[in-house]
């Protein structure tokens, strides 16, 4: 005669645990988009309400927040969280929609373009000097100091 376990008793044989990525995925959509929440209206009350407008947003504007490190930390995470927030989304399509080899060549584009994109960025908002040194004066914008 052949028994049946019952469903909720302990398996007999150790398993090794696996990490549940769909289950990660879906906590880091919810944090993070109540995370992007509160930095997106910070980014747009910033830029629009405490200035001159949208109409004050230029070249010496962006120049001027990036000189603060505030800004660009706020401008990193802002960047970082939308940016994988958004591949997370686009791979629960992918999964949901694509199937075999063909779903497999779109994540692996997913993920090359979302590390291009993180690096571009990254690279953009930490690096940026407005006023390199030995540049032309007549190439600097009116804001940089010329020695």
């Amino acid at each position: 005669m052949t028994t049946i376990d019952a469903p909720r008793s302990p398996r007999s044989v150790a398993r090794k645990r696996r990490v549940n990525w769909e289950k990660w995925g879906w906590l880091y959509m919810r944090a993070s988009g109540i995370v992007l929440v509160v930095l997106i209206f910070g980014h747009l009350f910033v830029n629009l309400f405490l200035g001159d407008g949208v109409k004050a947003i230029d070249f010496a504007f962006v120049a001027g927040k990036w000189a603060n490190p505030f800004w660009i930390v706020y401008d990193t995470l802002l960047l970082w969280l939308a940016l994988i927030h958004g591949a997370n989304g686009m791979r629960t399509i992918i999964n949901d929609y694509a199937r075999s080899r063909f779903r497999i060549v779109l994540l692996v584009l997913l993920a090359g373009a979302t590390i291009a994109l993180l690096t571009l960025g990254t690279l953009a908002l930490t690096t940026f000097d407005p006023c390199p040194a030995g540049t032309p004066a007549d190439l600097l914008p009116s804001f940089c100091s010329t020695l």
